[in-house]
């Protein structure tokens, strides 16, 4: 495991070059100063450095490497205002901290509400996310899941090409803006989850291969693998370890999204993830609040969030996209690719006794057994976080087009009713809870024409093997297909956005209020199909989803109607009126 060490702020880990010097910016005199190699790799200043002018309180700051004559960021950079390429920021204030009497929100029992900042708003920053965090309250929201904020070229995509991962993208407001945003989240009584993205680097701006050997042989989905396990790791681990703290301890976040934990190779004897959690635990103890990491997983495996005394990683919770993709396919009928095994509703009812539909079964789209069965008498339901739309499996669609492009209102209300009043922790998507008009699709804004150009030839490349029209692709490079995804407030008020959001509202209260709802044993559920007639028993609560195109009536002594979606579900001496698509939940 590899021992944290306190630093100076111009320290840096440079094994590869044999003279490394510190530029200080115009604001201290435009020096350059040189640095003293340690015998670990490490270079310190070797001279006093110059204080920073009048006025400004930072410092600009590089490193020139060898015979560079283009200064480098700092891997370690808490700041890049004049992007990815230009000089690091040192910020000499600190920030007022408003939520001293915050004791943190655990996941047990809460609702995530993922959002992009680029396009959860009219302005796409974080300080007018700030003027809808009311809106999150009304739905019942406990958790704001913000997609990653980390310094990136250009200045819109998702986020998950960042290379400066200490460093909060400018043209989201920078580092004090994150700061504000997380402070008006406690002060409403929501935790933030922040999405951080350490098993690749993006294709532009990453420097990080001159310093050091972050990078290792061999390549995931989305880039060259970084080096875990190699050479010199174990410096290469402390700088996401040190990542993962100062999200807890500098920006007072409450939990950390793990993206794609499958594509991290580590074949070190303690995982990087089994690392980060007893770091995790440890800093937890000390804050003296919660602190939880919750894995994107496409592997089916709850080692993950299995006690490291039980063998496991000892993470807080994972995804389970099983739930979605049942979900998707029981309401829309789409079987094309990945859905194509979850056809039969049983799929369904088996996700929601047993967590996963793929737990050693096989998978017809990857051509081979997946996943391994969940330990239901000893693991939490609310350990798998759940969605029925995600940034995924709605961007990742040739037109990044939502359900409510598809659906109709009532089906709508059948996906946030297996969802919220289902066993696993749920996750909403923003916009979801209205029926938003807008997509989300994938965009980018690389100021390299090169690489925008194969970004969107790959991108059409990718849909045509699946079969898709490559015409229906956006253009990721298209700022139309950026501004195409921020989402429309005014709709919420009308038509079926009203209708549609007040069912949200309503299940949101009635989580609150009903024990039975946030129950987390896998004992107390219970499901049945019968036709396309869906049931789910939560102790003495019936969920009921009729899925197909003509009414179902079923035999049931439950008598209260607690919610029902707007076709309405009767109930009259001992039977229920289910009509198509329509949902209800009973007592």
């Amino acid at each position: 495991m590899s021992e944290r060490i306190e630093r100076g702020p111009y320290d840096v880990w440079a094994p590869r070059p044999e003279r490394v010097r510190l530029l200080c910016g115009d604001n201290a005199g435009g020096t350059v100063v040189d640095m003293r190699r340690g015998d670990d790799g490490w270079w310190t200043p070797a001279e006093p450095l110059p204080a920073a002018s009048e006025g400004p309180h930072y410092v600009d700051y590089g490193y020139l490497l060898d015979d560079d004559p283009d200064p480098r960021p700092d891997p370690r950079s808490r700041r890049q205002p004049g992007g990815v390429h230009g000089l690091s920021r040192r910020d000499l204030t600190t920030y007022d901290w408003q939520d001293a009497g915050w004791t943190g929100r655990q996941l047990a029992g809460s609702v995530i509400y993922e959002l992009h900042v680029g396009t959860f708003t009219p302005e796409g920053t974080l300080d007018s996310a700030i003027e809808r965090l009311d809106h999150l309250l009304d739905i019942g929201v406990d958790l704001v899941e913000v997609m990653p904020v980390n310094a990136f070229n250009g200045t819109h995509n998702w986020g998950y090409d960042g290379v400066g991962w200490f460093a909060v993208h400018e043209q989201y407001g920078g580092p004090d803006a994150y700061r504000r945003f997380v402070d008006a989240c406690h002060a409403l009584g929501l935790g933030v989850v922040q999405d951080v993205v350490h098993n690749h680097l993006g294709p532009s701006g990453n420097y990080l291969p001159l310093y050091g050997p972050y990078l290792k042989d061999g390549r995931n989905t989305w880039g060259d693998l970084v080096n875990l396990d190699g050479q010199d790791s174990f410096e290469v681990r402390r700088l996401i370890l040190d990542n993962v703290r100062m999200w807890f301890e500098d920006f007072h976040v409450d939990a950390l999204r793990l993206d794609a934990v499958h594509a991290l190779s580590d074949t070190s004897e303690v995982h990087l993830l089994e690392e980060m959690a007893i770091e995790t635990a440890a800093l937890s103890a000390h804050l003296r609040r919660p602190l939880t990491l919750i894995a994107e997983s496409d592997l089916n495996d709850t080692r993950l969030v299995r006690p490291r005394e039980a063998g496991g990683h000892g993470l807080d919770a994972q995804w389970s996209d099983d739930f979605h993709h049942a979900v998707h396919v029981a309401l829309s009928g789409e079987t094309t690719g990945y859905y194509a095994d979850f056809e039969p509703l049983e799929a369904l009812a088996k996700v929601c006794e047993r967590g996963f539909f793929h737990d050693g079964t096989f998978s017809s789209f990857r051509g081979r057994d997946h996943g391994r069965p969940v330990d239901t008498a000893t693991m939490s339901t609310w350990r798998l976080v759940v969605a029925n739309q995600n940034h995924d499996q709605i961007g990742n669609r040739a037109r990044g087009d939502r359900l409510a492009e598809h659906l109709d209102d009532d089906q709508l209300a059948c996906a946030a009713l297996l969802t919220l009043a289902g066993p696993f922790t749920p996750m909403l998507f923003m916009g979801e809870e209205w029926a938003a008009s807008s997509p989300f699709q994938f965009f980018t804004s690389h100021p390299e024409p090169e690489l925008g150009t194969a970004t969107a030839e790959g991108r059409i490349a990718e849909f045509e093997q699946m079969g898709w029209d490559p015409d229906e692709v956006p253009d990721p490079q298209d700022p139309e297909t950026f501004t195409r995804s921020r989402l429309d407030w005014d709709e919420r008020t009308t038509g079926r956005h009203a209708v549609v959001l007040d069912a949200y509202r309503r299940l949101a209260r009635l989580r609150r209020e009903l024990r039975q709802l946030t129950d987390p044993s896998f004992g107390a559920v219970s499901c049945t199909v019968e036709g396309r007639l869906f049931t789910m028993r939560r102790g003495d609560l019936l969920v009921v989803v009729n899925t197909g195109e003509t009414e179902v009536v079923v035999v049931d002594e439950r008598t209260e109607v607690l919610f029902t979606t707007p076709a309405g579900v009767v109930v009259d001496g001992g039977t229920i009126t289910v009509p198509p698509h329509a949902g209800a939940l009973l007592r």
